[in-house]
């Protein structure tokens, strides 16, 4: 069991829906002590409060934003002594259109949060879960961080900061008893997607998952591989976009995808 090889308290960053909150009930089901975190208290809570009624788990709620520079310093003054041994950083912020039609002010925001407060927690929490010789850290990252990806170019770029974090730490850290794992999720049937309303097209057309199935293959991945890409049809539309094609035929497919998806002459 996951809560016996890492530990017994885990920490979902961006826990208020989709992904986020089936890591929290995929994690809870394993017997972990829940530390929820997200920007909006009241959905947050309720996903609290479904857990510790469904599993019996204890679950606290930290409403944080953390697109905020000192999201990590607020986030541990209210967790006070609690450890962490478990990580899963699912928060982020996205932009679907063109690069300048997005404020620069608006570009930090989405890098802080996709960035910035998950370097901040990983070595926080890596630090300590080192010290102790176990521990387990997930950072959820995309296939869109496989290469350069027009119309969602900043997001897409933080990605790949995440994914190679990821792998980078999984070598560094293993030896110590802590595993790390870059989760690359292609289309998920999360909440923010389906609001996003994407036109469905036969070339290269999403692989979506359930939140549930991306959480469930990546858990099962932990401690064997640096990173993963979730759903089938995922991992062939990356082979082909890694190996097959040339970089420019890869970006050119992403960016005629993206305005095809969603309807715009961008």
């Amino acid at each position: 069991m996951l809560k016996e090889k890492y530990g017994s308290v885990a920490l979902v960053a961006g826990a208020s829906e989709g992904l986020g909150a089936a890591y929290a009930k995929a994690l809870a089901q394993e017997g972990f002590d829940l530390v929820l975190v997200a920007r909006r208290e009241e959905p947050l809570k309720k996903i609290a409060d479904e857990t510790h009624q469904k599993y019996g788990v204890n679950v606290i709620c930290v409403p944080c934003d953390l697109s905020q520079p000192n999201a990590m310093e607020q986030l541990l003054d209210k967790l006070g002594s609690i450890e962490i041994h478990f990580l899963v950083y699912n928060a982020a912020m996205s932009h679907i259109g063109p690069f300048l039609d997005l404020p620069a002010n608006n570009q930090i925001e989405m890098a802080t949060t996709n960035m910035v407060t998950p370097l901040k927690m990983v070595h926080h929490f890596g630090e300590k879960m080192m010290t102790k010789g176990k521990g387990g850290i997930v950072l959820m990252t995309s296939l869109a961080a496989f290469q350069g990806s027009p119309f969602i170019a900043t997001y897409a770029a933080t990605k790949s900061f995440l994914l190679s974090l990821a792998e980078g730490l999984w070598f560094e850290w293993k030896a110590n008893g802590v595993d790390v794992i870059g989760c690359c999720a292609g289309a998920t049937a999360t909440p923010n997607y389906v609001k996003s309303n994407p036109t469905k097209f036969k070339f290269f057309q999403p692989q979506v998952q359930s939140p549930e199935e991306v959480v469930d293959e990546c858990l099962k991945k932990m401690g064997k591989v640096p990173s993963c890409i979730t759903g089938r049809g995922n991992r062939l539309a990356s082979f082909f976009m890694r190996k097959i094609f040339s970089k420019k035929m890869a970006v050119s497919i992403m960016g005629n995808a993206t305005k095809k998806m969603y309807g715009n002459n961008w």
